[in-house]
C-alpha cells in the first residue's frame, strides 16, 4: 500500500499524473490557447482603436494635456502585465496554477464588461477605461503567468514543444489579430472593441472551472510580500520612466533629461537590485534566484528579451510606415489606415502560424538550439532587407520580407520557451513561466521607449527643415511655419500611429487653417503631402531603428547557441524512481527526494 501511494505521489510531483487522463492534455491546450489569445489580443486591440475610443469619449489625445491619458491607454495593459506575471506565477506554484489561472479568467471578464459601459466622457471617461484596463491586465497576467506551466505539467517531455508552440504562437499572433480586429470593430462602434471579449471571457471562465484541475503537487511556501512589493514598484518605475522618456521635455525632442524620468529609471533599477538582495536572503522567495544557475534558463530568457524588444519595435515601426506613408500614397484615407495596416501585416501573422507549431514539434525531437538560433538570424536578415526596399515599396516584396520575419520569429519563440520550461524543476514552473513572461512583456514596453526614441533621433535633424520648407511653399503664415518647426517629431509620429492626418492635426493645433488659401490647404491635408514630406527623414530614422533591431537579433541568436543542446530537468523524484526500477528496488528504498531541490542544478540531462 505504501509503495503504491509513493508511486502516485512521485508521478504527481513530476507532473506526469496526466497520463491517467489521456484527453486532459488537449483540454488544457485548447483552454490555455484561448486564454493566451484573449490576453494578447486585448494588449493590441486598443492600439489600433484609439482614435475611435477618444472620439467616443470626446477627448483629443493629441492635446498636450491629454498625452498622459494616451500613453496609459497605449501602455497601461502591457506594463501591468509585465510587472505582475512573476508574482502570479509564484502564487500558482504555492496555491495551484489552475486556481490562479481560473481567477484570471474571472477578473478579465468582469473588467471587459465594465469597459463596455463607460458612463463618463473627457478625462473621467479616459480614467474609467484606464482603470478597468489595469484590472483586465491583472486577469491577463494570471492567464499569461500560468498557461505555460499548466501545459508543461499536462504534456510529456516529448510533446511539450508542440503544445508550447501552439500556445506561444497564439500569444504572439494575438497581438496582430488584435490590430485587425480593433480596426474592424472601431469602424462599427468603439464599444464593440470591448464587447468582443465578453462572450469569450464568459465561455473561457466556465470552461476552465469545469474542465481544468491540478495535476502537479502544490509547493509548500508562503507569499514573499517584501519581494513582491519591491519588484512591482521597481519594475513599474523603470518601465514608466522609459515610456515617458519619449515625451518632449524643455527644448529636447525627448524626455530622457527629465528629472522625473531619470528618477523613475534610476530608482527602478535600484529597487530591482534591492529585490535581488531580498530574494537571496528570504527563506521562501518570490523567485528562486538559483534558477539563474541553469544555463538554458538564463540564456533562453536573454534571447527572449532581445527578440521581444525587436518584435515590438518592428510592430510599431511597420504601423507608422504603413499608416503614415504607404497607405495614404496608395489612396487610403488616414481614418481607414489603422484597419488596413492590420490587413497588410497579415503575412507576418501567417508566418508565425506556419512555423510556430512546426518548429515546436521538431524541437521535441532535435532540441531548441538550432531552430531558435536560425530563427533569430532569419529575423536579423529581414530587418536588413526592410532597409533595402524603398519607402514606397512594391507590396509583394514587403509581404515576402514580413512573412519571412514571421517564420523566423515562430522558429524562435516556441523552441525557446519549451527549452526554458524543460530546464526548470516541476515545483518552480509557475515562477519560471512568470519570469519568462516578464521578460517578454517588458521587452514590448522597452521597445516603445527604445525605438520611438531612435526614430525621433533620426527625424529630429531632418524633419523640422523639411516641414518648414513644405509649409512655406504652400503659403502657411511665417509665424506658424516657425512654430511648426519647433514641434517635436513625436507629435507627427503619434498622429500617424493613431490614424490622424498629421498635417491637418498640426494646422488645427496652430489655428491657421482659415489663413491658408483653399487650394494650398487641400494639398497640405491631402493624402500625398505628408508621406512625400516625411519619406526621406523617416527612412533615415528607420536605418537607425532596424540596424539596432538586427544587432539585437544577432546577439539573441548567440545567446541561443550558448543556451546549449536539448535539456530536460531531471527531477530528482523521477530520477530516483527510474534508478529504483533499474536496480529492482522500490522508489521508497531508493530514497525519493523533493523535485524542488535545485541544489543539483546540473540536474539537467543532455538528451
Amino acid at each position: 500500500m505504501s509503495e503504491k501511494k509513493t508511486d502516485v505521489t512521485a508521478r504527481e510531483r513530476t507532473g506526469m499524473f496526466h497520463r491517467d487522463h489521456p484527453n486532459y492534455k488537449w483540454i488544457a491546450l485548447s483552454n490555455t490557447t484561448l486564454g493566451m489569445l484573449m490576453a494578447t489580443i486585448n494588449g493590441s486591440i486598443v492600439l489600433i482603436s484609439l482614435p475611435a475610443i477618444f472620439t467616443g469619449i470626446k477627448l483629443d489625445p493629441l492635446e498636450a494635456s491629454n498625452v498622459s491619458y494616451l500613453l496609459w491607454m497605449l501602455m497601461g495593459y502591457i506594463l501591468v502585465t509585465a510587472v505582475l506575471v512573476v508574482s502570479f506565477g509564484r502564487l500558482g506554484d504555492i496555491y495551484g496554477r489552475v486556481r490562479i489561472y481560473n481567477l484570471g479568467f474571472v477578473l478579465f471578464t468582469v473588467a471587459a464588461i465594465a469597459l463596455v459601459f463607460d458612463p463618463l466622457t473627457g478625462g473621467g471617461g479616459a480614467l474609467w477605461l484606464i482603470g478597468w484596463r489595469v484590472l483586465q491586465a491583472v486577469g491577463g497576467s494570471m492567464l499569461f503567468a500560468n498557461s505555460t506551466a499548466i501545459l508543461t505539467d499536462a504534456f510529456p517531455v516529448n510533446r511539450r514543444g508542440f503544445a508550447i508552440g501552439v500556445n506561444q504562437i497564439a500569444a504572439i499572433a494575438g497581438t496582430f489579430f488584435g490590430l485587425i480586429l480593433g480596426g474592424l470593430l472601431a469602424s462599427i462602434d468603439w464599444h464593440a472593441i470591448f464587447v468582443v471579449s465578453v462572450p469569450f471571457g464568459v465561455l473561457g471562465t466556465i470552461w476552465s472551472y469545469k474542465s481544468l484541475h491540478e495535476v502537479s503537487a502544490r509547493g509548500a511556501g508562503k507569499v514573499d510580500w517584501p519581494g513582491n512589493i519591491v519588484f512591482a514598484v521597481g519594475l513599474t518605475a523603470l518601465l514608466a520612466g522609459i515610456t515617458y522618456g519619449i515625451q518632449p521635455y524643455g527644448d529636447s525632442s525627448t524626455g530622457w533629461t527629465n528629472p522625473w524620468v531619470l528618477a523613475g529609471i534610476i530608482g527602478g533599477i535600484a529597487l530591482l537590485a534591492i529585490f535581488v538582495l531580498i530574494e537571496s536572503r528570504v527563506e521562501q522567495p518570490m523567485f528562486n534566484l538559483k534558477l539563474f544557475r541553469i544555463r538554458a534558463f538564463v540564456f533562453g530568457n536573454l534571447a527572449g528579451l532581445l527578440a521581444s524588444v525587436g518584435r515590438g519595435g518592428l510592430q510599431f515601426m511597420l504601423i507608422i510606415w504603413l499608416q503614415g506613408i504607404w497607405l495614404p500614397l496608395h489612396g487610403y484615407s488616414y481614418e481607414s489606415t489603422p484597419f488596413w495596416a492590420g490587413i497588410y501585416l497579415l503575412p507576418l501573422t501567417v508566418g508565425f502560424l506556419v512555423s510556430g507549431p512546426l518548429s515546436g514539434t521538431l524541437s521535441d525531437r532535435f532540441g531548441a538550439r538550432t531552430f531558435a538560433t536560425a530563427g533569430l538570424l532569419l529575423v536579423a536578415v529581414t530587418f536588413v532587407a526592410l532597409l533595402l526596399i524603398p519607402v514606397n515599396f512594391e507590396y509583394w516584396v514587403f509581404a515576402i520580407i514580413t512573412f519571412l520575419n514571421g517564420i523566423g520569429s515562430g522558429m524562435f519563440a516556441a523552441p525557446n520557451r519549451t527549452a526554458i520550461m524543460n530546464s526548470v524543476p516541476a515545483d518552480q514552473r509557475g515562477a519560471a513561466s512568470g519570469m519568462t513572461g516578464t521578460f517578454q512583456n517588458a521587452g514590448n514596453s522597452l521597445s516603445i521607449g527604445i525605438f520611438f526614441s531612435l526614430m525621433i533621433a533620426g527625424l529630429a535633424n531632418t524633419l523640422p527643415k523639411a516641414l518648414s520648407t513644405g509649409l512655406a511653399v504652400h503659403h502657411v503664415p511665417d509665424a506658424a511655419v516657425q512654430a511648426a518647426a519647433q514641434i517635436p517629431p513625436v507629435s507627427n509620429l503619434f498622429a500617424a500611429f493613431l490614424g490622424y492626418n498629421p498635417i491637418k492635426s498640426l494646422l488645427e493645433q496652430l489655428k491657421v487653417t482659415d489663413a491658408i488659401p483653399a487650394h494650398d490647404l487641400a494639398v497640405l491635408t491631402g493624402k500625398s503631402f505628408f508621406p512625400q514630406l516625411i519619406s526621406d527623414p523617416f527612412h533615415a530614422g528607420l536605418v537607425i531603428v532596424f540596424v539596432a533591431a538586427a544587432l539585437m537579433s544577432v546577439i539573441g541568436a548567440i545567446a541561443s547557441v550558448v543556451m546549449g543542446g536539448k535539456y530536460v530537468h531531471a527531477d530528482t523524484a523521477a530520477v530516483a524512481t527510474a534508478g529504483a526500477a533499474a536496480t529492482g528496488t522500490t522508489a521508497t528504498s531508493a530514497g525519493v527526494a523533493s523535485s524542488g531541490d535545485i541544489q543539483a542544478a546540473d540536474a539537467l540531462s543532455d538528451v
